[in-house]
């Protein structure tokens, strides 16, 4: 998921019962939304550029982690395959991970970037704050190395 914008509303609380973890990918809003969100799971998350410095001092730019296999690359800012941003080109030159999530443009997006092997992920906007008139969140399982049964979660 990606820019709650400090909402934790009822619609989106429900939408998070499956989760086995929360990949938050910025925008998060306030430090009491990233502990709303811990109490329904363990969270994984980076600072987005509108988050305050309690959220940069608690949450790193990036994070770049191992689930069950599967090498995951996490920042706000990352753009897409052909567009990525200048800071997302340089973690990417760094180690390539097989699954690339990132948020701010809250745009849904899910692509396979041939160049570089990998999957890209936007989640779009889970929150309310910006013009999205749909929400959206992605649901995606994590096993044995592998990526399956990924769903657009819309609200």
């Amino acid at each position: 998921m990606s820019d709650t914008h400090g909402c934790t509303d009822d619609k989106l609380m429900r939408r998070l019962s499956w989760a086995d973890e929360i990949w938050h990918a910025g925008d998060i809003g306030t430090l009491d939304t990233y502990d709303r969100l811990c109490a329904v799971a363990p969270v994984r998350a980076v600072y987005g550029n509108a988050d305050g410095g309690d959220l940069r001092s608690a949450l790193g730019a990036s994070l770049r982690f191992e689930c069950d296999g599967v090498t995951v690359l996490m920042t706000h800012i990352g753009g897409y395959p052909g567009h990525y941003s200048p800071a997302a080109r340089t973690l990417l030159a760094a180690g390539k991970p097989a699954l690339f999530v990132c948020g701010h443009s809250h745009i849904l997006r899910v692509m396979y970037d041939h160049r570089l092997g990998m999957m890209t992920m936007n989640p779009g906007a889970a929150g309310l704050y910006g013009w999205q008139k749909v929400r959206t969140l992605l649901r995606l399982t994590v096993d044995g190395g592998a990526m399956s049964a990924l769903d657009v979660v819309e609200f």
